[in-house]
Protein backbone atom coordinates (compact mmCIF):
# COMPACT_ATOMS: atom_id res chain seq x y z
CA UNK A 1 0.00 0.00 0.00
CA UNK A 2 1.40 3.52 -1.06
CA UNK A 3 1.31 6.35 0.93
CA UNK A 4 2.45 10.10 1.11
CA UNK A 5 3.80 11.53 4.48
CA UNK A 6 3.41 14.93 3.98
CA UNK A 7 5.84 17.30 6.12
CA UNK A 8 4.99 20.64 6.88
CA UNK A 9 6.88 23.74 8.67
CA UNK A 10 3.98 24.21 10.57
CA UNK A 11 4.79 26.21 14.32
CA UNK A 12 3.69 23.39 16.76
CA UNK A 13 2.45 25.50 20.32
CA UNK A 14 5.33 25.87 22.93
CA UNK A 15 8.42 24.70 20.21
CA UNK A 16 10.68 27.19 18.55
CA UNK A 17 10.68 27.47 15.23
CA UNK A 18 13.84 25.16 13.27
CA UNK A 19 15.40 28.02 12.46
CA UNK A 20 15.66 28.72 15.74
CA UNK A 21 17.40 25.72 16.54
CA UNK A 22 21.30 25.71 17.68
CA UNK A 23 23.62 23.87 15.31
CA UNK A 24 23.67 20.64 17.79
CA UNK A 25 19.85 20.51 18.13
CA UNK A 26 19.69 20.88 13.64
CA UNK A 27 22.52 18.09 13.41
CA UNK A 28 20.29 16.06 16.16
CA UNK A 29 17.37 16.90 14.09
CA UNK A 30 18.82 16.08 10.59
CA UNK A 31 20.44 12.91 11.82
CA UNK A 32 16.81 11.59 13.42
CA UNK A 33 15.18 11.83 9.49
CA UNK A 34 17.77 10.50 7.82
CA UNK A 35 18.33 7.55 10.49
CA UNK A 36 14.33 7.00 9.11
CA UNK A 37 15.33 7.73 6.10
CA UNK A 38 17.88 5.69 5.36
CA UNK A 39 15.72 2.48 7.28
CA UNK A 40 12.73 2.87 4.87
CA UNK A 41 15.60 2.67 2.02
CA UNK A 42 17.02 -0.39 3.67
CA UNK A 43 13.76 -2.37 4.03
CA UNK A 44 12.73 -1.39 0.50
CA UNK A 45 9.34 0.61 1.42
CA UNK A 46 11.13 4.05 0.30
CA UNK A 47 9.97 5.26 -3.22
CA UNK A 48 11.36 9.02 -3.01
CA UNK A 49 11.37 11.91 -1.13
CA UNK A 50 12.36 15.46 -1.00
CA UNK A 51 12.76 18.33 1.26
CA UNK A 52 11.49 21.59 -0.65
CA UNK A 53 12.48 24.95 -1.03
CA UNK A 54 10.60 27.38 0.46
CA UNK A 55 7.33 29.30 -1.15
CA UNK A 56 9.25 32.40 -2.10
CA UNK A 57 11.29 30.21 -4.83
CA UNK A 58 8.07 28.36 -6.03
CA UNK A 59 5.82 29.33 -9.07
CA UNK A 60 1.64 29.27 -9.54
CA UNK A 61 1.10 27.95 -13.15
CA UNK A 62 -2.61 28.36 -14.63
CA UNK A 63 -3.47 27.71 -18.14
CA UNK A 64 -6.62 27.18 -20.20
CA UNK A 65 -4.69 24.84 -22.82
CA UNK A 66 -4.99 27.49 -25.07
CA UNK A 67 -2.96 30.78 -24.99
CA UNK A 68 0.60 30.79 -23.20
CA UNK A 69 -0.02 29.64 -19.47
CA UNK A 70 0.06 32.65 -16.62
CA UNK A 71 3.31 32.15 -14.20
CA UNK A 72 3.76 34.21 -10.86
CA UNK A 73 6.07 33.91 -8.28
CA UNK A 74 5.42 31.73 -5.32
CA UNK A 75 2.94 29.82 -3.80
CA UNK A 76 1.93 31.98 -1.18
CA UNK A 77 -0.60 30.12 1.28
CA UNK A 78 -2.48 32.58 3.96
CA UNK A 79 -1.93 29.62 6.41
CA UNK A 80 1.48 29.92 8.59
CA UNK A 81 2.76 26.54 7.44
CA UNK A 82 3.86 25.11 4.08
CA UNK A 83 4.96 21.32 2.29
CA UNK A 84 8.46 21.18 3.72
CA UNK A 85 9.01 17.72 2.11
CA UNK A 86 7.83 14.22 1.74
CA UNK A 87 8.10 10.86 1.60
CA UNK A 88 6.25 8.65 -0.87
CA UNK A 89 6.05 4.70 0.81
CA UNK A 90 5.02 1.94 -0.02
CA UNK A 91 4.33 -0.26 3.08
CA UNK A 92 2.33 -3.48 4.32
CA UNK A 93 -0.46 -1.40 5.92
CA UNK A 94 -1.69 1.98 7.10
CA UNK A 95 -0.29 0.98 10.67
CA UNK A 96 3.60 0.90 9.22
CA UNK A 97 2.86 4.39 7.58
CA UNK A 98 1.72 5.21 10.88
CA UNK A 99 4.25 3.94 12.61
CA UNK A 100 6.91 5.94 10.69
CA UNK A 101 4.71 9.10 10.50
CA UNK A 102 4.85 9.39 14.56
CA UNK A 103 8.38 8.49 14.76
CA UNK A 104 9.02 11.44 11.80
CA UNK A 105 6.82 13.86 14.19
CA UNK A 106 9.30 13.10 17.71
CA UNK A 107 12.40 14.25 15.54
CA UNK A 108 14.06 15.95 18.44
CA UNK A 109 14.21 19.99 18.75
CA UNK A 110 15.25 22.45 21.34
CA UNK A 111 16.77 20.34 24.64
CA UNK A 112 16.20 17.40 22.50
CA UNK A 113 12.38 17.37 23.17
CA UNK A 114 10.31 15.78 20.60
CA UNK A 115 9.34 18.46 18.03
CA UNK A 116 5.97 16.77 17.65
CA UNK A 117 5.36 18.09 14.38
CA UNK A 118 2.08 17.23 12.44
CA UNK A 119 2.64 14.73 9.89
CA UNK A 120 -0.03 13.89 7.09
CA UNK A 121 -0.46 10.42 5.88
CA UNK A 122 -1.91 10.11 2.65
CA UNK A 123 -3.29 6.88 0.73
CA UNK A 124 -2.05 7.04 -2.87
CA UNK A 125 -4.57 5.90 -5.42
CA UNK A 126 -2.75 3.65 -7.56
CA UNK A 127 -3.51 3.55 -10.78
CA UNK A 128 -6.14 6.05 -11.25
CA UNK A 129 -4.74 6.11 -14.45
CA UNK A 130 -2.28 4.30 -16.68
CA UNK A 131 0.63 6.12 -19.63
CA UNK A 132 -0.92 4.90 -23.02
CA UNK A 133 0.65 1.56 -24.85
CA UNK A 134 3.22 3.60 -27.49
CA UNK A 135 2.41 3.39 -30.90
CA UNK A 136 4.43 1.22 -32.53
Amino acid sequence: MKYMLLMSSAPVKGESPMHGYTPEEMQASGAHMMQIHQELTERGELLGGEALAGPEAAKTVTSDGVTAPVVTDGAFPEAKEVLAGFWMIDVESEQRAIEIAARTSAAPGPGGRPTRKPIEVWPVMTPIMSAPDPVV
